[in-house]
């Protein structure tokens, strides 16, 4: 109940499409949700319509996401090799090896080994906590979300923009406990049909309790602004 109250406060203050996503490592058995072949991004996109999926190593079918989420070692060698040729060659998201070797090694870690399985499902469905809420939304609905968050500790969340999905509005925020804010990778983006102005917004779940409580304090939320006299403009 206490994460479907949640759910109801953002649904009603932000007017949110999507449904905000409860996502959970786990190594606990859970019987919540789908399980089935599936892409990490593609769960995210069905999620945020209201499905629920557990994932694990046989059931997730992109090799780079198994790897960033922790299902499969790193790769090496000549697996290393080919997804070099895949992302410059084939997907041709990046101009070179060394921009590749650049991109993966100035950012946090994958989550190698994490856990046995991950739980994505809309907040309201959860039943064990959250390691992290995702946000699909508008650039507006994101302004507010990241001006509650840090509301009480005036702190700027450092930011992994660029990058996989599955990695830039998950891995990230569960390796580093920072907020972030991505525009994910084009290929997730166009193949999983994700609307044009989506934006994904990741929270720590530590985080949540201290932004939902700014949001009666905040004009970000729901109080309402009061311009002292003196700092009117006529």
């Amino acid at each position: 109940m206490k994460y479907k109250k949640q759910a109801d406060v953002f649904k009603k203050i932000f007017e949110l499409k999507y449904e905000p996503m409860a996502i959970s490592f786990t190594n606990d058995e859970i019987q919540l949700g789908r399980y089935e072949k599936i892409s990490i991004c593609k769960a995210m996109n069905l999620a945020a319509e209201g499905e629920s999926f557990i994932i694990d190593e046989e059931v997730s079918i992109c090799p780079g996401g198994s790897q960033f989420c922790g299902f499969s070692e790193p790769h090496t060698g000549e697996q290393k090799r080919r997804l070099q040729k895949f992302l410059t060659k084939g997907e041709k998201l990046t101009s070179s090896i060394v921009s590749f070797e650049r991109m993966k090694k100035l950012a946090i870690p994958p989550a190698t080994a994490l856990s046995d399985r991950i739980v994505i499902c809309p907040l309201e469905r959860s039943e064990i906590r959250p390691d992290m809420i995702l946000f699909l939304c508008n650039a507006e609905v994101a302004c507010r979300l990241i001006t509650l968050d840090t509301y009480w500790d005036g702190l700027s969340p450092q930011q992994q923009i660029i990058g996989a999905l599955c990695y830039s509005a998950i891995v990230y925020t569960i390796m580093s406990g920072n907020t972030n804010m991505t525009v994910g990778d084009w290929t997730a983006r166009s193949h999983q049909g994700f609307g044009p102005d989506v934006i994904f917004l990741s929270v720590p779940y530590e985080r949540i309790h201290n932004l939902i409580a700014a949001i009666p304090h905040c004009s970000a939320g729901d109080a309402d602004i009061d311009i002292p006299e003196e700092s009117q403009s006529d």
